[in-house]
C-alpha cells in the first residue's frame, strides 16, 4: 500500500462508493485501504510517531512513537493497534515488540490505538479485528518496532556516554556500558532515545534466542478482569453524561409513524424523547435521561405507531421450506476451480448419499452488549467504543455529525466479547449513537451521552449469522473414492451492499458462503450458490462460513467412512494424499488421534469416538471427541464429555492463548448443536429476547479440553476462530455411531 495516496484519500475526504469497481491497476490490498479505510475517516495528525515515519521513509505502522511508551520508572506501555475482545492480542502482540525490544515483561502494560493511520492492520491497509489476522499480520510489523525502539535506546546510551554502541548490551529493560561499568535503565533513556532517527532496518533475533515468545504468558488484563475492575466500553463513565436506548422497530426497517411520549416524560430523570434514523434506513425514538434505568422506564412508557405495511415480514417456516426448494436447482456457479469438477459420474455411481443440511440465524450473544458513547464539542467528537473497525466508525460517525474523518476520535475499549458484531461495515452502532447525540444538541442539551444496547436490544434488532441450507449430491465407490460431488448452498450474502462486495463478491457468489468446502480433501466437487434477499441483517460471525461448511464437509466424509466400513481417521488420512498443502492437516489429526488415546483404545459400552478437522484462516484444528449417552428414559442423550484438539497455527506466540481459544470455542460450537440455539421469526420478528429464550451451555455441560499443538517455527497464524468449526461435526460424528442417527440440522434434534 502507498501512505501516500492514502493519506491524499483521506485529506480531500472522498465519498465510498460501496459497490464500485477497483480501478485498473489497483491492487485488492491498496482499493481496500484506500476504499475502505481512507474515505471512511483515517485521520491524519502531526505528532512524534508522524515525524518520526516521515524523516525514515517508513510508514506510520512502523514508528515506534505510535506504539511504545516508557516511564521514567521503566514501566513500558505497548500499544495494541487492534481492539481485543477475550482473544488475549494485547498480550500477545506485547510480548512480541517486547521480545525484541528485551524489556522487563513484569514492568510491560497495555493499551489500545484508535482510529489514526499508525494503527491500521498492515498488510490489509485499514483498521480491523477480525478475521484472526491480529498476530498473524502484526508479527513482523511489532518484533520490528521492538527492535528499532531498542536500537534507538542503545544510540542514545552511546551518545550519552561517549562509546561505542558495540560495546553496550540490552537486556531485561536496562542498558550495560563496557564491562558493566555503567547502567541506566530504558526509562531513563527513553526521551532522548525517541529524538534520535528511527533506523529503517534492524535485525531480528534467532527464535532460539527468544525469552518470552512460545512460551506461556498470563494476560496483562488477567487481574482486571478476575477482579471485576476492568473497564469495558459500556462501563465509560463521563462528566455530565446522560444515557440513552432507543425502541428500534419490531420489524427490521420499520418506520415511525408517530408516537405519545406524555406517560414517557413523566419518569423521573428522562431529559429528551425524540425520533432517529436508524441502521439500514429504519427509524426508532431515542429515550435520553439520567441513568440507565429511567431511560429504560422511559422507553417502556412510549406508545408508538409503526409504519410496516411495506416492509416485508421473513417467517422461519417459509424461509425454509423456500431454501429447500432453492437448493433444488443449480444456482450461480461457485468462482473457485477446484469448486467446478464435472459431476457426470454421480447418476452412474454404485453408492450415493443426498443430505440436506439446514443451519439456523445465530445471535452473535457476546457477554458484553453494544454500548457507544458520543462527546459531541463544538469542533469534534470524541467516542469510546469497543470498535472492531475504529476508522470506518470514524468515518461512519463524521457523516452524521457533518465534521471531518479527522475532527472525530476514536477512544477504543476493551470488549467482553464481540464475534463479529462490533464490526458492521457501516458503523451501525456507533452511526445510531452520533444521531442521538446531535439530536440531543439540535434540542439544546449537547451533553455527553451513551447509547445502550439491551441483550434484548441486540437480539431482537440486531444482526445474525445467516440461515443457510446445503445440499449434497454425492456419488462414490466401494472403497470410498468419490466419483462425483454436486453442492448447493443457499444463504443470504453478509458482503452485498457492504464496502467489500466490489472485491469478495465474485462471478455473483459471496466467497465467504463457500469458504472451507472441499479442502483439504482431493474430491470432485461442483458447488452453485443462490443469495436470495431476506430483510434480516446478516453479519459475520465467528469463523463466518466455516461455521456451517466445516460441519457439512466433516460429517459427509465421516458418513462415506462409515459406508464403506473404513476408519475415519485412517479414511481422511487416505483422502488428503501426501500433498505438501496438507502437512500440516495430516499433523494436526495425527497429534489430536495420538495424544486422545484414539488409536490405542476402544470406546466402552455406552461412548464413542467422534473426528473432525478443518482449516479456516490459515490454521488448522483437529479434534477427537468422546460422547456418551447419559440420562434415563425419554431424556437419554448423548453428552459431549471429552474433547481433544491437535492445533496447527504455526509458531504459537503464546501456548496459554491458544489454549484459552481452544477452549472457548469448544463451548461456543457446543452451544450451536444445543436445542434452542436458534434465532426464529414469526411474521417479520424476531421470537426470541434472551438467554432463558436462547440456549448456551451450562457450566455442568462443559467437557474436559485438552489443547496440544504442533511444533513450528513457521511465521504465525490466527486462533482467534479456527478452533470453532470442527467441533460441531465431530460431537455429531460421535453421536451417530452412538444412535445411528445422522445430525441434518443445528441445532441437534433427536428422535
Amino acid at each position: 500500500m502507498k501512505i501516500d495516496r492514502l493519506l491524499s484519500r483521506i485529506e480531500s475526504s472522498e465519498a465510498l462508493e460501496p459497490t464500485g469497481e477497483p480501478a485498473a491497476g489497483l491492487s485488492r490490498r491498496h482499493f481496500m485501504a484506500t476504499t475502505v479505510a481512507g474515505a471512511l475517516g483515517l485521520a491524519v495528525w502531526p505528532d512524534r510517531a508522524d515525524a518520526q515515519a516521515t524523516a525514515a521513509g517508513l510508514k506510520p505502522t512502523d514508528a515506534p512513537g505510535a506504539f511504545v511508551s516508557i516511564a521514567r520508572d521503566g514501566t513500558t506501555t505497548i500499544l495494541c493497534n487492534r481492539m481485543d475482545m477475550g482473544q488475549g492480542i494485547e498480550t500477545a502482540l506485547a510480548m512480541i515488540c517486547a521480545e525484541e525490544l528485551d524489556a522487563d515483561w513484569g514492568r510491560v502494560a497495555t493499551g489500545f490505538g484508535n482510529q489514526k493511520v499508525a494503527y491500521v492492520d498492515p498488510a490489509m491497509g485499514m483498521h480491523l479485528t477480525g478475521g484472526s489476522n491480529s498476530v498473524k499480520n502484526s508479527y513482523t510489523q511489532y518484533r520490528e518496532l521492538g527492535a528499532r525502539t531498542r536500537a534507538m535506546l542503545l544510540a542514545a546510551a552511546a551518545r550519552q556516554w561517549g562509546v561505542p554502541v558495540a560495546q553496550l548490551s540490552a537486556a531485561g529493560g536496562v542498558i550495560t556500558g563496557p564491562q558493566g561499568a555503567m547502567k541506566a535503565g530504558y526509562g531513563e533513556l527513553f526521551e532522548a532515545a525517541m529524538a534520535l532517527p528511527v533506523p529503517e532496518a534492524v535485525v531480528l533475533k534467532s527464535p532460539r534466542d527468544f525469552k518470552l515468545l512460545g512460551k506461556p504468558q498470563t494476560l496483562k488484563v488477567a487481574t482486571a478482569k478476575s477482579t471485576g475492575t476492568q473497564q469495558y466500553g459500556i462501563d465509560v463513565r463521563l462528566p455530565g453524561m446522560l444515557t440513552a436506548v432507543i425502541q428500534r422497530p419490531p420489524v427490521f426497517n420499520g418506520k415511525v409513524v408517530g408516537f405519545d411520549a406524555a406517560a414517557a416524560r413523566r419518569i423521573k430523570g428522562v431529559r429528551a424523547i425524540f425520533p432517529v434514523a436508524l441502521d439500514r434506513g429504519g427509524q426508532g425514538v431515542a429515550v435520553v435521561a439520567e441513568g440507565y434505568w429511567p431511560a429504560h422506564q422511559g422507553r417502556e412508557a412510549l406508545k408508538i405507531d409503526w409504519a410496516l405495511a411495506d416492509v416485508a415480514r421473513p417467517d422461519t417456516s417459509a424461509l425454509r421450506a423456500e431454501y429447500l426448494r432453492l437448493a433444488q436447482t443449480p444456482g450461480t456457479p461457485a468462482p473457485e476451480p477446484h469448486l467446478r469438477a464435472d459431476t457426470a459420474a454421480g447418476p452412474g455411481a454404485p453408492r450415493k448419499i443426498s443430505a440436506e443440511f439446514v443451519f439456523p440465524y445465530l445471535n452473535h450473544a457476546q457477554l458484553e452488549p453494544l454500548a457507544c458513547t458520543v462527546d459531541l464539542l463544538p469542533d469534534r467528537a470524541v467516542i469510546h467504543a469497543a470498535s472492531q473497525m475504529p476508522g470506518i466508525d470514524a468515518g461512519a460517525a463524521a457523516s452524521v455529525l457533518g465534521l471531518k474523518p479527522e475532527q472525530v476520535e476514536i477512544v477504543v475499549q476493551m470488549a467482553g466479547g464481540g464475534f463479529g458484531r462490533r464490526a458492521t461495515p457501516g458503523g451501525e452502532w456507533v452511526r445510531e449513537a452520533c444521531a442521538v447525540a446531535k439530536g440531543l444538541a439540535e434540542r439544546g442539551q449537547r451533553a455527553p451521552v451513551k447509547v445502550v444496547w439491551s441483550r434484548e436490544d441486540d437480539m431482537r434488532s440486531g444482526y445474525y449469522r445467516p440461515f443457510t441450507v446445503h445440499r449434497a449430491e454425492i456419488g462414490f465407490d466401494a472403497a470410498g473414492k468419490v466419483l462425483a460431488w454436486e453442492h448447493r448452498v443457499v444463504s443470504q450474502s453478509i458482503l452485498a451492499g457492504s464496502p467489500f462486495e466490489a472485491f469478495m463478491v465474485k462471478q455473483g457468489v459471496d466467497v465467504t458462503t463457500t469458504e472451507g468446502l472441499r479442502e483439504p480433501y482431493g474430491v470432485p466437487m461442483n458447488v452453485s450458490v443462490h443469495h436470495p434477499k431476506v430483510n434480516v441483517p446478516v453479519l459475520w460471525w465467528r469463523a463466518v462460513g466455516s461455521t456451517h461448511t466445516a460441519y457439512v464437509m466433516e460429517t459427509l466424509i465421516d458418513e462415506i467412512a462409515v459406508a464403506t466400513k473404513q476408519d475415519p481417521v485412517a479414511y481422511r488420512m487416505a483422502l488428503m494424499g501426501t500433498e505438501a498443502k496438507t502437512v500440516r492437516h495430516r499433523a494436526a489429526l495425527q497429534l489430536a488421534v495420538d495424544a486422545s488415546g484414539y488409536a490405542r483404545r476402544r470406546a466402552v459400552a455406552g461412548t464413542a469416538w467422534g473426528v473432525a478437522l478443518h482449516e479456516s484462516f490459515e490454521s488448522v484444528v483437529a479434534y477427537v471427541v468422546q460422547v456418551q449417552m447419559q440420562g434415563r428414559g425419554k431424556e437419554r442423550r448423548p453428552v459431549l464429555t471429552q474433547v481433544t484438539a491437535g492445533v496447527h497455527c504455526n509458531f504459537c506466540v503464546n501456548p496459554r492463548s491458544v489454549e484459552a481459544q481452544v477452549q472457548g470455542s469448544v463451548l461456543m460450537a457446543l452451544a450451536t448443536t444445543l436445542p434452542g440455539h436458534a434465532i426464529t421469526l414469526k411474521d417479520g420478528r424476531v421470537e426470541q429476547g434472551n438467554f432463558h429464550q436462547f440456549t448456551l451451555p451450562r457450566l455442568a455441560q462443559m467437557p474436559k479440553v485438552a489443547v496440544h499443538i504442533v511444533p513450528s517455527s513457521d511465521a504465525p497464524k490466527g486462533m482467534g476462530e479456527p478452533a470453532l468449526p470442527p467441533l460441531a461435526p465431530a460431537f455429531a460424528n460421535a453421536v451417530a455411531r452412538l444412535t445411528g442417527q445422522r445430525q441434518r440440522e443445528l441445532p441437534f434434534r433427536f428422535a
